[in-house]
């Protein structure tokens, strides 16, 4: 089935006429790693592959050679508009075009290469990156559905106050006690499309009474936190957020639960 993807370079200094940043190319050349040039396939996938395009044969003395050579002279002069290449497999599960595939394989390995467009703004070593439309049609599609599952997860919390204020407390650092409904339900809202897969977590979280119990109690001073750890007076009852949703879940700790909650409403009452 035929996939076309482009390999994209950086913008370059902003300085330049457009004229000349438009028609200037940039080369993606070899590197060496260990000492050996940089190659997109294994062994095993050379000797399918590449039978063609070298000039010896799989099982000729001279392969390796001519391999290295082949891997070491690779280069691909990267334009404004980009390269693009063939990358898909044939019925036959063979490329639809060999060299086109493997400038694919080489550049998806290769240093200086991004995965992404936005991987290669936030990487200083990253000089080129893949647009592949395809791959990029299917992340846009998974952040469609992860934000209807929120909204779905959202319409099901705004019926429930105490909830919405739980997951409120948890996701910011708003103290929800301090609000109106109808205000915790629009910073709630206003969260859910910022921070759509944190708030989707918390919305389903089987200890989301358990975790927001906690951190009220931190709040009112009746827990303390050290870094990420959960202390009651002296002790340690959780290194983290969740081990201190196990420690109180246990039976064993139900008195400790008790006392707590008793001094955090006898605080609500002050």
């Amino acid at each position: 089935m035929s996939k076309e993807i482009f390999i994209r370079r950086q913008e370059l200094n902003g300085h330049l006429p457009k004229a000349v940043r438009a028609e200037a190319v940039m080369k993606l050349s070899s590197v060496y790693v260990n000492r050996q040039p940089l190659k997109g396939l294994s062994a095993k996938e050379e000797k399918e592959l590449m039978e063609g395009i070298l000039d010896v044969s799989p099982d000729h003395v001279e392969w390796p050679k001519h391999s290295k050579a082949f891997w070491a002279e690779l280069t691909i002069p990267v334009g404004f508009t980009g390269v693009k290449l063939e990358v898909g497999l044939g019925e036959d599960g063979k490329p639809i075009s060999i060299m086109d595939y493997l400038k694919y394989k080489f550049a998806i390995k290769h240093p200086h290469v991004a995965l992404t467009k936005e991987e290669m703004d936030t990487d200083y070593n990253k000089r080129f990156y893949i647009h592949d439309l395809t791959r990029e049609d299917k992340v846009k599609n998974t952040q469609i559905q992860l934000r209807k599952d929120a909204d779905k997860e959202f319409i099901k919390l705004s019926s429930n106050v105490k909830n919405m204020k739980r997951v409120l407390r948890l996701i910011s650092n708003t103290n929800p006690d301090r609000m109106t409904d109808e205000q915790v339900e629009n910073s709630l809202y206003e969260i859910k499309g910022t921070q759509t897969k944190k708030f989707l977590r918390l919305a389903t979280d089987k200890n989301l009474e358990v975790k927001a119990e906690i951190e009220e109690m931190v709040t009112a001073s009746v827990l303390r936190r050290i870094g990420n750890q959960v202390i009651y007076i002296d002790e340690v009852i959780g290194d983290t957020l969740e081990d201190a949703v196990v420690y109180l879940k246990d039976k064993k700790n139900s008195g400790t639960l008790t006392v707590l909650r008793a001094k955090l409403k006898e605080l609500a009452l002050c």
